[in-house]
């Protein structure tokens, strides 16, 4: 089991208001599954990717990844999880505009103390395996749409985590790179990794094995799809 998910609530306050974000969420997510998650806006799917993320942490119940009790971890512990267990894909790429590529696949190797050498080495595989061995030192004013989201995904694949969390992947991309960035997916899935992707597109959705539906903060019902 990588991801387990026991009656997880989130409030947020606002002045003397508790605003209910997410409520009782039980979920479990095996190991090597790619799991879609849909909702609409304000659904409580971004709250959750959050969660998940060790970006926050819930207002009650338990959240294991990986064996490891989210919600008893202090943030230097949460860090540690997001630096080794936890790639991020997110919908406007979020790369440094003044590093190359490489740079760029290459920073969270840089926080995890990686030696240059080794860093260099991995980061170029990466590179490599999304298809942009010709985009090395390329900025990201430089490369297209599709291309920044190839040095996303490799940037969050070079530390190898367990598990990849996608926010609408495909959001800002045109058909064409949208569909090769999920055939990626897909094959990044083959070889193993666990992926949790939010989309607000059904045909994005029936790309993964399961779809669960979030409305108003609580999980509504699951669909295998495969």
């Amino acid at each position: 089991m990588i991801l387990e998910m026991n009656n997880i609530c989130k409030d947020y306050i606002q002045g003397k208001m508790v605003i209910p974000v997410l409520k009782n969420i039980c979920f479990t997510m095996e190991e090597g599954e790619y799991v879609a998650v849909m909702g609409p806006s304000g659904s409580g799917k971004t709250t959750l990717m959050n969660l998940v993320g060790c970006l926050d942490q819930p207002t009650s119940g338990t959240l294991i990844l990986d064996g490891q009790d989210i919600s008893k971890c202090t943030e230097n512990e949460m860090s540690d999880l997001r630096l080794n267990k936890i790639g991020f894909v997110f919908q406007n790429f979020q790369l440094l505009p003044r590093q190359t590529a490489l740079e760029n696949v290459e920073l969270p190797l840089t926080y995890a103390n990686v030696p240059k050498k080794e860093r260099r080495e991995r980061a170029l595989q990466a590179l490599d395996r999304v298809g942009l061995s010709d985009r090395v030192n390329f900025i990201p004013n430089q490369l297209s749409g599709g291309q920044k989201q190839r040095v996303a995904i490799a940037r969050a694949m070079v530390n190898r985590p367990k598990i990849l969390l996608a926010d609408e992947p495909t959001g800002a991309l045109d058909s064409t790179s949208g569909e090769q960035v999920m055939e990626l997916f897909q094959s990044l899935n083959d070889e193993g990794v666990s992926i949790l992707m939010i989309t607000h597109d059904a045909d994005i959705a029936s790309c993964a094995q399961r779809k669960v539906i979030i409305r108003d903060g609580v999980l509504k019902k699951e669909e295998g799809i495969q």
